[in-house]
């Protein structure tokens, strides 16, 4: 099927699935996990998320995605949970449209993954989502689920940054 490109929309800009540089790492689509490369894990979400919407014909809105270089631990977290959380909206969501933000302070990431669904209950995604809460809890993070009949679902997910574990990439740990 093939899906009209603005299905793929982005608020932040310097992120394009099309960008030379994307050649040099890439999403491996059949795992779903990030390649080596010289790309930033925000650009390769982007690809990644490129990809996921014309496959199913899904929306994306990214409305905001870090332009520094993510620690590798919580890009793979990142980015597992985010793999995870479309997989369950493509299966039981009848969604339209998933927005998604990931932003970044001194001390802390968030992301924010939400639908435009029939809205599932937490519980509805314990199953997938179980091994990514205990990955943020035990990075002294959390990781919430919240859906409205009708409305969509909300997956949260925060992990802070600099407390002794973990810190950007040439910064001091306070």
């Amino acid at each position: 099927m093939t899906v009209p490109a603005q299905l793929f929309r982005t608020a932040c800009s310097g992120h394009s699935a099309s960008d030379e540089q994307g050649k040099k790492q890439m999403i491996n689509s059949s795992h779903g996990e990030l390649e080596t490369g010289s790309r930033t894990a925000s650009q390769a979400l982007a690809d990644y998320l490129a990809e996921w919407s014309l496959r199913t014909g899904i929306a994306v809105e990214i409305w905001a995605l870090p332009k520094q270089p993510l620690p590798v631990v919580i890009a793979e977290i990142v980015h597992g949970t985010i793999r995870d959380v479309l997989q369950e909206v493509e299966r039981q969501a009848s969604a339209r449209t998933v927005s998604i933000a990931l932003t970044v302070t001194a001390d802390r990431l968030r992301l924010t993954v939400s639908d435009d669904g029939r809205g599932m209950s937490a519980e509805a995604f314990e199953a997938r989502l179980h091994g990514r809460r205990a990955q943020a809890v035990g990075l002294g993070g959390r990781l919430t689920v919240n859906g409205v009949q009708g409305e969509g679902t909300t997956t949260s997910a925060t992990v802070p940054l600099r407390r002794g574990r973990l810190s950007w990439p040439g910064s001091q740990n306070r």
